[in-house]
């Protein structure tokens, strides 16, 4: 079956059993948007612009901890840079200066807006923020979002770096003042490694951010390679062995070695086996046949009470996967589509 034809009917079923609208929801969209532009299918771009056209004013909103997820987030900011949605410019700039003056801890990464006194960080924030602003700043060619864009992944990559290991944590502060939580969370470390493919799919080459937008990007690849399990999957904690085979971190982490090789960043020789393994063990263990999903982690900050909040245990044990859990779509979706751009052009599904 045709990975993008897969991708469509993924992003089918979420909204036949949800709105999509929340976080995870807007990258679900960005990725239908890719999967529009792969395919050439001016109808599925049609329908994605359809869908972007609704926010802000036809859609009722959660509480956000990014006012941009308002307007659509990354996917509206993603339409914009493309020239599908030239309108959108007035908004995307809105929601862009607000960004650059967000709450932010001492050391400058984007913290939690309610409680700014107590500096709570995580990771998930680089995908957030990352590729709005850099989509923003290509688009209307404001540098300032382009630069603070990169600023933020660096800064949460060097925050949250397990020397030991190459493998980022997910927050800190959660779990008390000046800890880390102890984890190396699939999705987490899959939040991380997505901006950072999407710097070094899109910095322009003389940009004084690519050497180190490379280099982060090539470390962090490299920690993760060896942890793909034999089924090609990487686990919810993903240096333990005995850990769940993760989803969405495993199609996050998949997205981006396929940017990276397509980049030449990656050696097809040392990465493609890998990446052929992970999309073959996505399809066959992740996308049941009526395109409903299976082992994705269910939202993880810092789980845990007391003493073990913020431990390994409570990330393996107190979030367990579920069916057609909302976090899956997304990533599957965009492993999907890099699987066809590196010439995955069928997978073998159960009739």
């Amino acid at each position: 079956m045709n990975p993008l034809y897969m991708a469509q009917k993924l992003y089918e079923h979420y909204e036949h059993i949800d709105e999509v609208k929340h976080y995870y929801g807007l990258l679900a969209i960005f990725a239908l948007l890719q999967t529009a532009e792969e395919k050439q299918d001016s109808a599925l771009l049609e329908k994605g612009k359809a869908i972007l056209s609704r926010f802000p004013e036809r859609i009722e909103h959660p509480r956000y901890n990014f006012p941009s997820y308002t307007i659509g987030g990354i996917a509206k900011a993603y339409a914009l840079m493309k020239g599908w949605m030239p309108e959108a410019a007035t908004q995307v700039r809105e929601y862009a200066e607000e960004m650059l003056t967000a709450p932010r801890d001492r050391s400058g990464i984007m913290c939690y807006p309610y409680e700014p006194e107590k500096e709570l960080i995580w990771i998930d924030v680089a995908t957030a923020v990352t590729p709005y602003l850099l989509y923003a700043g290509l688009a209307l060619r404001e540098q300032r979002y382009i630069d603070e864009a990169a600023r933020q992944t660096f800064l949460m990559y060097e925050e949250f770096l397990d020397k030991s290991n190459g493998l980022l944590h997910q927050c800190k502060n959660w779990n008390g003042a000046g800890r880390y939580s102890e984890d190396h969370w699939s999705r987490g470390n899959g939040w991380g490694y997505l901006p950072l493919a999407e710097l070094v799919l899109r910095l322009p080459r003389d940009s004084a951010h690519r050497a180190q937008a490379e280099r982060c990007f090539t470390d962090l690849s490299a920690a993760l390679l060896p942890h793909q399990s034999q089924r090609g999957m990487w686990r919810q904690e993903i240096p333990f062995d005995h850990s769940y085979e993760e989803c969405s971190g495993t199609g996050l982490i998949l997205y981006g070695m396929g940017v990276g090789i397509r980049a030449g960043l990656l050696d097809p020789a040392t990465y493609g086996q890998a990446f052929r393994r992970g999309i073959e063990g996505l399809n066959r263990l992740c996308i049941n046949r009526d395109f409903s999903t299976e082992l994705s982690c269910p939202g993880c900050l810092c789980p845990g009470e007391g003493e073990e909040k913020g431990t390994v245990k409570s990330y393996v044990t107190l979030k367990l996967p579920c069916r057609d859990e909302r976090h899956s779509f997304a990533p599957l979706m965009l492993a999907l589509v890099e699987a066809y751009r590196n010439g995955i052009y069928g997978l073998l599904r159960e009739l």
